[in-house]
Formats: structure tokens, sequence, C-alpha cells
């Protein structure tokens, strides 16, 4: 990667660095942006948060993350929905263009069922969003997820949502790390392009084995997605926003984080 303005690391990156710290850091190491987990905001005044942000030189990239919305007794559902709504202030006050939705599956709802309930869930919160300036972006994740994180699996069911909602406020985020498998991936992301709904780019790589589902993902380079292709999709379908690092690792998180970042960067520039 040779344009450091569009680098952005998520705080979950770094997961043992305190917002402060992380914006420090990155702030010192040329980072661009910076995507603020929601965990990282805990005993944060959120507007202070982003002019933090912003004094470091750093752009808010998103809030990560909402979604979560099926679940088996209604009572929880109207309680995500508020979790969501009360998410969107968050970003309005830190100033964050953009929340990250991670849809949600519960194995007690039939799939077919929790499709309907994230359906229902982003059209009850679309509205608050675009009220307070907030886009969405929904986030298939890989289908190994689909019993218990999400039950949007595919690109292309990210993009029948948004086109059934048809909001400038909902796009999609493309994470290499649960798309990069999908023969009609090329295909789905020129329809995202067309219909102007990719807001995310998300980067990390799939080791094999993946020791972890949640927390053995992989730095870009030493797996085996083709990242360089996929950006070059996504980018072809007129995304020019922020590469974003999306790392989840236990290996990475117990070592010193100042030479992971340091390896962070000499992977954009080589494989990404």
């Amino acid at each position: 990667m040779n344009d450091a303005a569009r680098f952005a690391v998520h705080t979950a990156t770094t997961k043992p660095w305190d917002l402060e710290t992380a914006v420090r850091k990155y702030a010192e190491a040329g980072v661009a942006g910076i995507s603020v987990w929601k965990e990282a905001l805990e005993g944060h005044d959120a507007a202070k948060a982003g002019a933090m942000i912003r004094s470091a030189g750093l752009s808010a990239v998103s809030l990560v993350r909402g979604g979560f919305f099926p679940a088996a007794l209604a009572a929880v559902r109207r309680e995500r929905i508020r979790d969501n709504e009360r998410l969107i202030r968050v970003a309005s006050a830190l100033g964050a263009p953009l929340i990250v939705l991670v849809c949600g599956a519960d194995p007690k709802v039939r799939i077919a069922d929790a499709r309907a309930q994230v359906e229902a869930g982003i059209e009850v919160i679309l509205p608050f969003a675009e009220a307070e300036g907030v886009s969405l972006a929904i986030e298939p994740l890989h289908p190994m997820y689909a019993g218990d994180r999400s039950v949007i699996n595919t690109l292309a069911e990210a993009n029948d949502l948004c086109e059934r909602f048809g909001s400038p406020s909902l796009g999609v985020a493309v994470d290499v790390f649960h798309v990069w498998w999908d023969p009609a991936l090329e295909a789905q992301i020129a329809r995202a392009g067309r219909l102007g709904l990719i807001k995310a780019f998300h980067v990390c790589d799939w080791k094999t084995p993946v020791l972890d589902m949640l927390e053995d993902r992989g730095l870009m380079g030493e797996g085996c997605i083709d990242i360089p292709l996929i950006r070059g999709w996504v980018e072809a379908a007129g995304f020019n926003g922020f590469v974003e690092v999306e790392i989840f690792s236990r290996r990475f998180w117990a070592m010193d984080q100042d030479a992971w970042l340091r390896m962070i960067l000499g992977a954009l520039r080589e494989h990404v």
C-alpha cells in the first residue's frame, strides 16, 4: 500500500492499548484514521474523545459495532434496538460518520426468522441514523458465524437488504476475512459499487488452520486471501475510502504492541 492517507486501524487490532495510547501511537506512526470500538470508549465522553482524535490529526472512520438484532424474546429485541439508538447518538457525538453492523444471530431462532428480525431492526433504526447524520454499514460475516453472530453471510444478502431500503445512509462493509471465499464476490462488489453501497473496506488474512474462530486472524500476507485482488475490485467499484486493518489475534495482542504496529505497517506496504 502506498497511500498512507488512506490507512486506518481499528482499536481492537491493538486491544491492549487504551484509547488515548492508541490515538497517540497511531498518529506517531503516520496512521491517518482510527475506527473506534465501543469498548474502547468506556469511561470516555464521546465528544471529548472525538476532539482528542481530531487534535491528533486522525479521522474517526467508524464506530464499531452495532446490530445484533435477532433474539428469541421480543423484550430482548426491543432492548437491542435501544442499544443501537444509543450507539448512533455516541457516533454522532464522536464525529464518526459510520457504524458497522454485525447483524446478529440466535441459535434459538430459525435462520429465516432471524433474517427477518435483522431487516425489521434495521427498518427501525435507519430513520434515527438518518436524522443523526450517521450511516450504517452491514458487514456480512463468514458462514461459520451463522449460528451465533450473524445470519447475513454473503455480500449478495447485504446488497439485497440495502437495495430494499434504498437509503443513502445504508451500505455495506467489505471485510476480506468474511467474503474472500465467495465465488460471486467480484460480481457482488461491482453491484455494490453501481448502487453506491460500499462504505468500508477491512483487511487482515485467513490463516490455515484457524485456531480460534474469533481471535486468530492473520496479518496480511501470512494467509491465503488475495487482498490486492479484492482491493482492486473494491476500488474499481468506486470506493476511495480508508483501508482499515481489523485483526483479532491473541498471539499478536500478547506481543509488544509497538512492534506489532510496525509489523502492520510493513504488511500494508508489501501485501495490500
